[in-house]
């Protein structure tokens, strides 16, 4: 008999481009059935009064009152889905004490683990994500296929309608902790998280390949190229044209940002609230890292989200060696529609890599990426899905903005907070409007999960993903628009904080220009000219600007100051191109003084555009940034600088902070 299964096949319902595929861990014809049922229909042998309470409440009667049975029921009956998860999303009863009174009272037994061997799986490992996202194993045994089943939806209905009739199904029963957990130490999905798109899609990753003939020759030959412009074009002509070539780059890369600034940005109109019972499933994943003191606000930033809890899926993705983290999340009492999932320690320890693991369990028609400090707008997620209806099925993420909210701590956070307000207030939603690959904040990205899927998740490999993410949808037919909401973040207030997370941002944009830059003709037959352009312009040029930029300064200087001297010394350096030079770095301040002036006065936050007079002085930053990134990506590519946080002072979370260590202070005196 088949299993009992309340998660439809198609929950987010497949793209146009997905339907032409067989996907390779497309399900064998005797297993396709257990795993694509529809919702459930009202049975003909027997149908329950709509007065009476649903069949998956019988196991609760007597340990719940009559009247939270008839809310629970009345509330499950408006969003479709199962009595029982309304008790659990809203913590009346936990997950494990109602699937054991449900196995208890339909007869069933409860799945155990410790017994089960990789052999008895009727799945191949191409197949097990399958299994992970409508958790549900099919088992062999002797006597024919049992399932494994953490109750989904309305599963437990149909369980207990089943059992009821005297023809209970073939079915281990666990919760979604245990089933998860269980999954995670297949390492067939380890492997998948890790390397999932190398494996599939090995051009369009960034992870380490073998070196073929060609690419050794490749690699000779541009030894040779480079040991011969030294020695013979140096330092007259090759210095003067890679000194224009780069000047030329960085007046392109301001000008492309400027176009974007004074497009203006289209504003998603606000439709009527939508009720409950028309909103989709939501899967929020938030992957984290040493982050202990800040899991108790993150979890209640989340709890916030304007969002029935019953269709709002919370993955915290943990690594398996973080005790810290996993310590600080067993203190609390998370709420129903919160999931722990250890990553295991398979391939780079990367936020990419950790995102891959929780897509394979993600059950929402939608998906959002929040980061551990973000404290994002309550109605934002209502917000995202207004956007992706006002748009067609070509958009595949909406970002929204994000706004730091510790400017007072330095002078860099305040310079992060203008940059952060040019870029996401100004820039990106003006750009978003050209139609051009839009690259992506690693945070308050919301996906369609089919999408998502469908172009392999993120690069485990590449430490800024996000980036290479934007483009790799682009290549795929997909847009990213920007929405109306705000995400506040931390930003680090001090130099070496800033610098790691600066040059692991700067390594990022490095790998995802050499990844998509493999194959020029490709990537301009994929994404055209326009994004082939935009990949050498926001991506190369972000890289290349913050490189030149000391370049352009010495050359400068050295001009300047032979000049003052009447020297001839230093005739080689000068020339036709010494002007553009000049005119290079003061359109480079213009336009950064001006994005983030918009930025400013769009956020009310001008009091702080007194830090744009140190311009020069963050560019130089950034350009240590950029040098000490390139030595990296030579010599330690995969490694992730993780940016602590829970340090600002003057922030909302600090303050409310505050609040709570004083309020427990008078109330021990």
């Amino acid at each position: 008999m088949a299993p009992i299964s309340g998660h439809p096949d198609h929950e987010t319902g497949p793209t146009r481009k997905a339907r032409r595929r067989r996907p390779a861990w497309a399900l064998p014809g005797f297993l396709a059935d257990a795993f694509r049922r529809g919702r459930p229909q009202p049975t003909t042998r027997r149908r329950r009064a709509e007065t009476e309470t649903p069949f998956e409440l019988d196991c609760l009667q007597g340990a719940l009152p009559p009247a939270i049975l008839a809310s629970a029921a009345q509330r499950a009956a408006i969003l479709g889905i199962g009595a029982e998860q309304v008790l659990i999303r809203n913590g009346v009863i936990s997950e494990a004490d109602y699937i054991a009174r449900l196995a208890h009272h339909c007869g069933l037994p409860l799945a155990d683990f410790n017994r089960l061997r990789r052999a008895d799986c009727a799945l191949s490992d191409a197949q097990l994500r399958y299994a992970a996202w409508h958790r549900l194993l099919p088992i062999k045994r002797q006597d024919g296929l049992s399932f494994v089943q953490a109750p989904l939806r309305t599963a437990a209905r149909k369980i207990s309608e089943a059992c009821a009739r005297g023809a209970p199904p073939r079915v281990h029963l666990t919760t979604q902790a245990a089933f998860n957990r269980h999954m995670m130490r297949h390492e067939a999905l380890a492997r998948e998280a890790a390397m999932g798109l190398a494996l599939r899609s090995p051009e369009m990753s960034c992870a380490p390949q073998p070196c073929t003939r060609r690419g050794k020759a490749w690699r000779y030959g541009l030894k040779l190229l480079a040991f011969t412009s030294a020695f013979v074009l140096a330092p007259t002509l090759l210095t003067q044209l890679s000194g224009a070539v780069l000047a030329i780059w960085f007046l392109l890369f301001n000008s492309l940002r400027l176009a974007g600034a004074f497009a203006g940005g289209e504003r998603t109109p606000r439709s009527p609230r939508i009720p409950d019972a028309q909103l989709p499933l939501y899967t929020v994943m938030v992957a984290l890292y040493h982050e202990g003191p800040s899991v108790a606000h993150l979890v209640q930033s989340l709890a916030a989200l304007d969002y029935p809890r019953e269709k709002l899926d919370i993955l915290l993705l943990l690594e398996a060696d973080d005790i810290e983290t996993q310590a600080a999340l067993s203190r609390l009492h998370l709420p129903g529609n919160v999931q722990t999932l250890i990553v295991p320690p398979f391939g780079p320890r990367t936020k990419p890599k950790a995102l891959n693991a929780g897509l394979m369990f993600a059950r929402g028609e939608f998906t959002a990426v929040f980061d551990a400090e973000d404290r994002p707008d309550p109605s934002q997620l209502r917000h995202a899905i207004d956007a992706f209806r006002h748009h067609h099925t070509d958009v595949a993420c909406v970002q929204a903005s994000l706004c730091i909210d510790n400017s007072a701590d330095s002078w860099l956070a305040c310079m992060f907070t203008a940059e952060y307000a040019g870029q996401f207030d100004v820039f990106l939603r003006g750009f978003s409007q050209f139609g051009l690959p839009l690259p992506l904040g690693g945070s308050s990205n919301h996906f369609r999960t089919d999408v998502l899927r469908e172009v392999g998740g993120w690069d485990a490999y590449n430490v800024t993903e996000d980036a290479d993410l934007g483009f790799r949808l682009a290549r795929r037919g997909y847009r990213a628009v920007m929405f109306d909401s705000t995400t506040y973040e931390e930003a680090p207030a001090h130099t070496g904080a800033w610098l790691r997370q600066r040059s692991r941002w700067m390594k990022g944009w490095m790998q995802t220009w050499i990844v998509h830059m493999r194959s020029p003709r490709r990537l301009i037959k994929t994404s055209g000219l326009a994004g082939f352009f935009t990949l050498n312009l926001l991506v190369g040029g972000n890289v290349l600007t913050a490189l030149a930029y000391p370049i352009l300064i010495a050359a400068c200087l050295l001009e300047a100051g032979l000049a003052a001297t009447g020297s001839t010394a230093g005739a080689m350096f000068s020339g036709p191109f010494i002007e553009l030079h000049f005119t290079t770095i003061a359109a480079g301040y213009l336009s950064t003084v001006v994005v983030s002036l918009m930025g400013l006065a769009r956020r009310g936050l001008l009091r702080h555009a007194w830090v744009l007079v140190l311009t020069p002085l963050y560019w130089a930053w950034l350009s240590i940034a950029a040098w000490r990134a390139l030595r990296q990506l030579l010599h330690d590519p995969y490694h992730w600088e993780k940016t602590e946080h829970g340090l600002a002072r003057h922030s909302r979370l600090a303050r409310h902070q505050r609040k709570e260590a004083a309020r427990m202070e008078t109330r021990r005196a």
